[in-house]
């Protein structure tokens, strides 16, 4: 359903209001012995605070409706290395290999990490690693899907392969996002860690609904945004208004609009969940350009203020555990009426350098 909002100058605006069901957005070697020795740190950080004050009501800023979709509801993390590990393995020829925990750049023993390619996905099966009867061996999460081998069709078994995992524990594996770009080689006890916060991941559609199933490079997000989600309003500048309009629909409902500051795209979401509002805002961007940013939301009306300060989420991490948490700005619907006009409610956004 289209609809035409005037603002203070005598232009119009249009927008849509849309269902979120059909469109929502080096080593040391020598002939034996091979040894690497590299350092990590994880830092996660966040910030928040919600304030209630009482005060005059005095805001000019542009003012512009957000796109709205409608229908039911669809800190920074650097991952590295910590240990140095030593692990001996006696084999027909006797070899002993020290391997450090994280490598950028080619894998000396990718002829090693072949042997553990899953023959469903091609990941690689790492420790707990079970075996068939007839030797073979594939990665957990098939295995959970399989009744069968899928390389001999024997049974599956339940027999550890503990050479192979004694082999694993001494060599680096690469980043499965490595086709993506990412050159990083880590011990297998370290890699899903990484690949959970890896950059290099592909980055789902930020819109929220459940309807748009894209995902690709994150350099793609604003393409993708652009092309397949036109009805949402972009706003330029750190200080804007975003004017959600018709808070009184019925049902689930999320309002979305784009802020453009400071060389980055942040997109702000007002969702309705029964008679709970939920504001937050979300980088288009990593979780390490995330930490550099704080937004901070306002509500005013007759002589009241009600404010939210916190770090944006990253698409990385999307929108929806932070409103689970609540750890956005929160309020209920008698708290939305009191703030609106006519229906409408406007929450001025302001986006800085944290």
């Amino acid at each position: 359903m289209m609809k035409s909002n005037g603002s203070g100058n005598g232009n119009s605006t249009t927008f849509t209001v849309h269902d979120r069901l059909g469109a929502a957005v080096a080593p040391n070697t020598n002939t034996t012995t091979c040894s690497l020795n590299i350092s990590t740190s994880t830092n996660c950080q966040s910030m928040s605070t919600l304030t209630a004050t009482t005060t005059p009501n005095n805001s000019n800023t542009n003012l512009m409706p957000a796109g709205s979709l409608s229908s039911a509801t669809a800190a920074s993390c650097n991952i590295a290395t910590g240990n140095s590990t030593n692990n001996s393995l006696t084999t027909a020829t006797t070899t002993t290999t020290t391997a450090a925990s994280a490598l950028n750049g080619p894998n000396q023993h990718q002829d090693l990490v072949n042997l553990f390619e899953c023959p469903v996905c091609f990941d690689y099966a790492l420790p707990p690693i079970l075996q068939c009867q007839s030797g073979h061996i594939v990665c957990s999460q098939c295995r959970q899907k399989l009744s069968s081998c899928p390389t001999c069709r024997g049974p599956l078994g339940n027999i550890r392969n503990l050479g192979m995992e004694k082999v694993a524990d001494t060599i680096l594996f690469p980043c499965k996002y490595q086709t993506n770009g990412c050159l990083l080689n880590l011990m297998h006890k370290h890699k899903l860690e990484h690949e959970d916060c890896c950059d290099f991941r592909p980055y789902m559609c930020p819109c929220p609904g459940a309807s748009c199933k894209w995902q690709g490079s994150l350099e793609n997000v604003m393409q993708h945004l652009w092309v397949a989600h036109k009805s949402i309003t972009t706003l330029q500048g750190e200080d804007i208004v975003f004017l959600a309009t018709d808070i009184t629909l019925p049902g689930a409902v999320d309002w979305v609009m784009m802020q453009s500051c400071f060389g980055h795209h942040f997109m702000l979401v007002l969702e309705k969940q029964e008679q709970q509002f939920f504001a937050i805002v979300q980088l288009i961007g990593s979780r390490q350009q995330a930490e550099k940013f704080v937004y901070r939301l306002e509500l005013n009306g007759s002589k009241r203020r009600l404010t939210w300060e916190s770090t944006p989420k990253s698409i990385h991490d999307g929108i929806q555990q932070a409103i689970l948490l609540s750890d956005c700005l929160v309020f209920d619907g008698a708290t939305a009426l009191l703030f609106s006009e006519n229906g409408n409610l406007a929450i001025n956004v302001t986006v800085s350098i944290g």
